[in-house]
């Protein structure tokens, strides 16, 4: 019989990560957050808690980018998520910025009796240049 000894981070990173996917899905059912990204919440816990319990794991992602280091690969590998995270981010901050600047738009123009779009195209995120 094989006998496992876990170490404290072994047992609370795992629980860490099942309360974690837990509140993700707390979000969904919540209509917080979408299915897709409940999904990827449950996929990044589910590879933290893997990589806690199985930490010889990480020696493939080392021989797949070449790096010597199983350390420095993941070290390496997470940098290049959170610039990926930080592009999407700055994307959606644009975009949010472009719909409020059109919503603020067609109320100036509204308030000033001036006919302008509806609301119920804004929300497909549509300008009144899109609309002529």
């Amino acid at each position: 019989m094989i006998e496992f000894q876990f170490t404290p981070y072994q047992v609370v990173v795992p629980l860490f990560s099942l309360l974690m996917v837990a509140y993700a899905w707390n979000l969904v059912l919540r209509q917080k957050k979408t299915i897709w990204e409940g999904a990827l919440w449950t996929l990044f816990w589910s590879a933290v808690a893997y990589i806690s319990l199985m930490p010889s794991s990480l020696q493939y992602l080392s021989t797949v980018t070449g790096i010597k280091k199983n350390e420095n690969a993941a070290t390496i590998t997470a940098i290049g998520v959170l610039f990926f995270i930080v592009f999407y981010l700055i994307m959606r901050i644009e975009e949010l910025g472009q719909r409020l600047t059109a919503i603020v738009q067609d109320k100036a123009l509204r308030d000033a009796g001036i006919p302008g779009g509806s609301d119920k195209n804004f929300a497909k995120g549509e300008t009144m240049k899109n609309q002529e």
